[in-house]
């Protein structure tokens, strides 16, 4: 059966890499006795797939992974067994079983929240949140973004489907996943560019809240997170 987990990252964890993140994970698995499929061949692995990477330095309560089991423990015990392996600084928070004909999680990514909050002593000049709200006025907001191809010049506006101010920080829900994918940092980058403000990507500290599919129709995006998919095994 396939199994969607959600985990939090964050504290000192945030500073570990996508790669140590999955060999830490194939750790825990194996020390919480959990019956994970392995790939066949001459080199097998565990069978498990990230739904979008956590760049190094960004903390979340909203990450995911697909794994592959022969059979589950319920929900409940499954967690239980995996955060007794846990260290401070990654907790698993949900274990869902999907059906069998769905997507895996990396394959249906298209949303993502972000919260952006400025480090004491680095907020910008007062009357920031109102050239906030004038920069996402704009129709276009152009940004150039190194692709494998070379540099393009991108539209970014359009990925942008909410947002708000809220004291130091920022609410941001934006486009994500294999074929729009924006970093709050390339945003907040193009802001400080347009307002002329000094806003370096030391300034503030991104933490992703939510990953989401986008079950919407007729154009209209209707997004749900990616444990919604699953349901709790008894």
């Amino acid at each position: 059966m396939n199994i969607r987990v959600k985990f939090r990252k964050y504290g000192t964890l945030k500073f570990i890499g996508h790669l140590d993140v999955m060999r830490y994970f194939q750790k825990a698995i194996r020390r919480a006795g959990l019956d994970i499929c392995y790939s066949e061949g001459f080199s097998p692995h565990m069978i498990m797939s990230f739904a979008s990477p956590l760049g190094v330095g960004l903390t979340s309560d909203g990450e995911y992974m697909d794994i592959r089991v022969n059979t589950s423990p319920s929900s409940g015990e499954a967690l239980a067994r995996l955060n007794e392996t846990m260290a401070e600084g990654m907790e698993v928070l949900s274990w869902k079983q999907l059906p069998a004909d769905s997507k895996n999680a990396m394959s249906v990514v298209a949303a993502a929240d972000y919260e952006l909050r400025f480090r004491p002593g680095y907020r910008p000049e007062e009357g920031w949140q109102e050239k906030f709200r004038k920069f996402l006025s704009l129709d276009q907001i152009l940004v150039d973004k190194k692709t494998k191809k070379g540099q393009k010049t991108l539209d970014i506006r359009p990925w942008i489907y909410q947002w708000e101010t809220n004291g130091d920080g920022i609410f941001l829900q934006v486009s994500a996943g294999s074929v729009h994918n924006l970093k709050p940092e390339l945003l907040m980058q193009a802001f400080g560019l347009w307002s002329g403000l000094e806003i370096p990507p030391s300034s503030f500290l991104v933490h992703r809240k939510e990953i989401y599919a986008d079950q919407g129709t007729d154009g209209r995006h209707r997004f749900v997170p990616l444990e919604a998919a699953g349901e709790d095994i008894e």
